[in-house]
């Protein structure tokens, strides 16, 4: 059973849920999974099987040598121990090259996940090893290409979303925290689907390199290696494992195969494609230059993290979008400044006050690396000083259409992008907040004299309206007036509204079953739309208004 579901999941068949589960299960309600027939049918004649038998045999064999003692033939047997390869099975999955990249999101998600495993005895180790490779490799790549395009700090872990050869590729990496390993998890299960995985992401991987001219497995720049000092290295990580720590410091360009040569920028002659309009030309047009502008995001700025920032997601990202980025020697190999650098534009720290700061820097929390990606515009940076409370951090894969709730923070950033200020309007809504408690003070001055005044105007009121009793009763006879009629004129729309509506009611009425029915699931759908966008505007005014009394509060007990 165990050796039928490995070869499931490596040649990517997956269990049935059939309509009539008890007929199918000859009347049992038991949980079993199912399979389709033609699907157990074709792995018949797959040739990997065989070498399957072939290990069991061997595993059986090497038992009864070690129950046996002899060592002897322990040693011959593990010398010739059975190994097959994947590499078919890729091929037979995933025919083209693109396929293959639709197909990357749970290989990447999987590998970032087994990489971050402590050495224990849940997975091998050397498992742990290639994918903590082939995952900085995949890095590299996407820092090399400048493909990424969105990241989101979710409570899961970082997702990233990267358009490599056109093709979207979004994969999660989790935290890195100490793990606990869950004991409802079976971890066998989750170790072939990697070692499939891991052999697909080898040959992307090479795909990839080759196609910007980069050699294959990846080599630090000679120049870049020079930078980093082979004494560092040493001090730091095992002669083995420096080329991978080197690697995953993500700070190094790659060697290329053919050295580039720096040459003048040709503008390129352009040609409209068939069917396409002059609009949808230059559409297209500003959405490229768009595009190259995000991926300068970074350009000409050097960071530098403190130690307690998260390294590798910041070092990543910056790097990107063509920035540069150092932290601390002691911290992590591969370190190409120090703290003390003057060129430093911005430090990225997570503490709340910065003792000791250097004129012409800016210090800023983590979230500002993360919400510049995603607005595709470096931020205003008063928003992310150290200490200062955050603004929310807001999904770039939410795409709010028609009639959705659209927080005002989504608001100013739509109109930061289209070269507004929103940051005037800010100020007046502050000014506006501050004179409404000014005139809110004033009216409590004012309301504590009006008191006073109107004991006294009670009794000046109550003997106007005695001389005012005495008057009508005088006046016996009042005159009549007739007043003049007025024309009333027609609102043309509100008519047009009205035959629109009736027009309206008319063809619903009209309608057969099946198609009223629909219509009404539409509107059903609709109207609960705009609920729920209610219900969250709401939501966010009574957080609005109480934020505003805290504010208030907060200053009347500073005054006091």
């Amino acid at each position: 059973a165990a050796v039928t579901r490995r070869l499931c999941i490596l040649k990517g068949i997956y269990p049935h849920e059939p309509k009539h589960k008890k007929k199918v299960n000859k009347g049992s309600t038991a949980a079993r999974t199912f399979y389709l027939l033609k699907d157990i049918k074709f792995l018949l004649h797959e040739p990997i099987v065989n070498k399957f038998r072939e290990y069991k045999v061997f595993v059986r064999k090497l038992r009864k040598a070690y129950g046996k003692s002899e060592w002897s033939t322990v040693d011959r047997l593990k010398n010739n121990k059975p190994t097959y390869k994947l590499d078919h099975i890729v091929k037979e999955r995933y025919p083209t090259f693109v396929d293959a990249l639709r197909d990357l999101d749970d290989a990447l998600s999987m590998c970032f996940l087994f990489s971050t495993f402590p050495r224990t005895g849940k997975c091998h180790v050397q498992t742990i090893q290639l994918c903590r490779r082939l995952a900085m490799e995949f890095l590299n790549y996407i820092i090399a290409s400048r493909s990424l395009r969105k990241v989101f700090l979710s409570i899961k872990g970082i997702y990233y979303q990267a358009e490599v050869l056109g093709q979207p590729i979004t994969w999660i990496t989790p935290y890195v925290f100490a793990h606990d390993h869950p004991t409802d998890v079976d971890y066998r299960v989750m170790a072939t689907f990697t070692e499939f995985y891991t052999t697909l992401l080898g040959f992307v991987n090479f795909r990839l390199y080759h196609s910007l001219n980069l050699l294959y497995p990846p080599k630090i720049d000679g120049q870049a290696d020079v930078e980093l000092k082979p004494a560092e290295g040493k001090e730091y990580a095992m002669d083995s494992e420096s080329y991978l720590e080197k690697l995953s410091a993500l700070s190094a360009s790659l060697a290329r195969v053919v050295a580039p040569t720096h040459e003048d920028e040709v503008e390129m002659d352009e040609f409209p494609v068939e069917g396409e309009t002059a609009e949808q030309m230059d559409a297209r047009k500003k959405e490229q230059e768009a595009l190259e502008k995000h991926k300068k995001l970074f350009e000409g700025l050097r960071f530098f993290l403190n130690r307690e920032v998260p390294r590798e997601p910041l070092a990543f990202i910056i790097r990107c979008f063509g920035g540069q980025v150092s932290w601390d020697k002691s911290l992590c190999i591969g370190a190409t400044y120090d703290v003390s650098n003057p060129s430093i534009t911005h430090q990225i720290v997570d503490r709340p006050r910065v003792e000791q700061q250097v004129v012409g820097r800016y210090y800023l929390q983590p979230q500002w690396v993360f919400d510049s990606v995603n607005a595709k515009l470096c931020l205003p940076v008063a928003d992310y000083f150290p200490g200062v409370l955050l603004p929310p951090h807001l999904s770039p894969f939410v795409t709010e259409q028609e009639g959705d709730y659209v927080p005002p923070e989504k608001l100013k950033l739509l109109a930061m992008q289209r070269g507004e200020n929103p940051g005037d309007g800010r100020l007046r809504d502050e000014e506006s907040e501050e004179e409404e408690e000014e005139e809110e003070d004033d009216n409590d001055k004012e309301e504590e004299e009006e008191e006073e005044e109107d004991e006294s105007e009670k009794e000046e009121e109550m003997k106007l309206k005695k001389m005012e009793e005495q008057k009508t009763q005088s006046n016996k006879a009042l005159p009549v007036k007739v007043t003049a009629g007025k024309l009333r004129l027609e609102d043309r729309q509100r008519l047009e509204q009205e035959q629109q509506s009736e027009e309206k009611r008319l063809a619903i009425m009209m309608m057969k079953k099946r198609e009223k029915y629909l219509y009404k699931k539409i509107m059903f759908g609709k109207k609960r739309k705009v609920r729920e966008a209610n219900k969250l505007a709401a939501k966010r005014k009574a957080h609005d208004t109480a934020v505003k009394e805290e504010k208030k509060k907060s200053k009347k007990a500073r005054r006091a």
